[in-house]
């Protein structure tokens, strides 16, 4: 804190200075103490903060400086280095578009990292990623699409609320490139239905508030006018939400556009029986409810009664 605290007023105050202090200072990130790498890792993400960086031709040395730093023992240095590549989108923006690529590398590398006990490596690249999206080339996104909609699906359910806030946010912010990959793209939003429309009754406000942008991003994708029309009208944040009526309708949707899906459906919800949640408990058997009421009965032989009535 005293780190950043001293970076923005040196941003403000002294930018002339600044080229000889990060000179100095670079040294320090390969020190053998934990303590001076994570001061001066937490220093330059915060400088990256600033446009001062930008005017000042500092930028590229500071970013190879913070991506070198993905690998380095100390997890608090790896999270402070993602930290400061995020902070990039606010700094110097227009300078996401042109390392876009190496950008989202190191988001990608956050999100896999191997000693992260905690996901707190994840969850700063979630959150960096999330910035970054708004100014990166779709053709540099692209690619790694499929792979960070995979990723990042364990987060939804996490016990931690802000990994489930963070993920379903991203999640959201992905949807926007998903034109080009509409078929691949469209499987990963049926994947996450069921729990963003469960996670409405989740008991954390923000989490609420991340599952409704989440739907209301999703819902242009989904080739069902009705439930676009839905999400758009009834997720908005200022609105509250009559959770029952609300699920009775989308689920007459989904059963009048995807009828095929209703066992999908109805396994998906099954898993949340068990939720450490009560809402979301309650939440589960409402929802299959609702879909049994509304499928036709073609569609109907799917339904595993066996398995609905052991609830397993």
């Amino acid at each position: 804190t005293h780190a950043t605290s001293l970076c923005s007023a040196m941003a403000r105050h002294a930018g002339p200075r600044l080229p000889l202090i990060v000179k100095n200072l670079i040294p320090t990130l390969s020190s053998v103490f934990d303590s001076q790498r994570i001061t001066t890792t937490a220093f330059f993400a915060e400088l990256l903060n600033s446009n001062v960086v930008n005017d000042l031709i500092l930028l590229e040395t500071m970013m190879d400086n913070m991506t070198g730093r993905q690998k380095d023992a100390c997890m608090l240095v790896r999270m402070l280095a993602l930290r400061g590549l995020g902070n990039i989108a606010s700094g110097s923006p227009e300078k996401v578009r042109k390392h876009g690529a190496k950008l989202l590398a190191s988001m990608v590398n956050g999100m896999d990292d191997k000693d992260d006990p905690h996901n707190l490596v994840a969850l700063e690249a979630m959150s960096s990623l999330s910035k970054l999206l708004d100014h990166v080339e779709e053709r540099d996104i692209q690619s790694m699409l499929l792979h960070i909609a995979i990723r990042i699906r364990p987060f939804f359910d996490s016990e931690q609320p802000d990994l489930r806030q963070s993920s379903i946010v991203l999640f959201g912010n992905l949807t926007k490139f998903s034109e080009g990959n509409c078929e691949v793209f469209f499987e990963q939003i049926l994947n996450g239905l069921v729990t963003l429309l469960l996670h409405l009754q989740d008991p954390k406000p923000e989490v609420v508030k991340a599952c409704k942008f989440a739907l209301r991003m999703c819902g242009p994708n989904m080739g069902c006018e009705g439930l676009c029309d839905m999400f758009l009208n009834h997720l908005r944040e200022d609105r509250s939400l009559h959770y029952g009526e609300f699920m009775n309708n989308v689920c007459k949707h989904l059963m009048q556009s995807y009828p095929e899906m209703l066992n999908r459906l109805i396994l998906t919800n099954l898993f949340y029986f068990k939720s450490n949640w009560v809402d979301i408990r309650a939440a589960a058997p409402m929802f299959i409810g609702f879909l049994v009421l509304h499928v036709d009965e073609e569609h109907c032989q799917q339904v595993d009664l066996d398995q609905l009535i052991s609830g397993e």
